[in-house]
């Protein structure tokens, strides 16, 4: 059927729910806009976030990467580094991690093979432990990226939005740990 052939009897209806609804995830407190402020672990420090829903692993800017061995496990070396949205100032800290695993990421630009280890990033007032791959990202706009591996867990989102919470975490706060099975779960490749 053309949309011509609709008339405003039909359509009208149609749009109203599909805008009543976008409105209604507005005010959830579970709904995320495209960018938001995260805390970022141990840095205590505020980043920029996308909200990637295009990405399945979650990345964050690193420099300095190296592979090590400790114990006989695999391990990484590299230096966490972002603007604080707080002070506006260049933070960083040196972080060794066990390496969960490596991802292929494949893309116009060719074949990139990254690191990917367990941070914990504040979204709201929940601690979040999540699979980050470790990218130098200094040349682009957001040095935190939440794919969909992440985003399932924090809750709705709404491209049309920005910034709908700010990180409010302490000692307090529900923290939801990373869950290999769940993470293992088909939630689209």
């Amino acid at each position: 059927m053309s949309m011509r052939k609709l008339t405003g009897s039909v359509v009208l209806p149609v749009l109203m729910a599909v805008l009543g609804a976008g409105t209604a995830w507005a005010d959830d407190d579970a709904t995320y806009g495209w960018i938001e402020r995260a805390g970022i672990g141990s840095l205590g420090a505020v980043a920029k976030a996308k909200l990637d829903s295009g990405a399945l692993t979650s990345s964050i800017n690193a420099k300095n990467i190296e592979h090590f061995e400790r114990d006989g496990d695999d391990w990484v070396r590299f230096t966490l580094t972002l603007e604080d949205q707080k002070s506006e100032e260049k933070v960083s800290e040196k972080m060794e991690l066990p390496l969960q695993r490596n991802l292929t990421v494949r893309g116009a630009g060719g074949k990139d093979e990254r690191p990917v280890v367990l941070l914990k990033i504040c979204m709201n007032d929940t601690i979040y432990e999540e699979q980050f791959s470790l990218r130098d990202r200094s040349d682009m706009i957001y040095p935190v990226l939440l794919g969909r591996r992440t985003i399932q867990h924090l809750g709705k989102l709404d491209v049309t939005k920005t910034f709908l919470h700010d990180p409010k975490c302490n000692a307090e706060s529900t923290v939801r740990y990373f869950d290999e099975q769940e993470a293992q779960g088909n939630i689209g490749t």
